[in-house]
């Protein structure tokens, strides 16, 4: 999916990616993580892929593994980043 894209800006943890429609901002620590479900990001208010990581006493917690931004927003997107 975001594999084949072009990256516009690499960090240490995160790839900005440019695709037809949006400006995908992916968390390089959570690459392997299967995405689970997609809706709205409460902090960012951007669309995000979300999947479950458990901590050591098996409580499952949702956590971001990429944002979508609009093409408008790519200040917003390199600042969260």
């Amino acid at each position: 999916m975001s594999q084949d894209l072009p990256i516009l800006k690499k960090g240490s943890f995160y790839y900005l990616k440019d695709s037809p429609t949006n400006l995908i901002l992916e968390d390089r620590t959570k690459r392997g993580l299967t995405v689970r479900e997609q809706n709205m990001d409460e902090n960012y208010h951007v669309l995000a892929d979300k999947g479950m990581i458990h901590d050591m006493d098996g409580i499952g917690h949702w956590v971001p593994i990429r944002w979508y931004y609009s093409k408008n927003d790519y200040d917003r997107a390199v600042s969260h980043a």
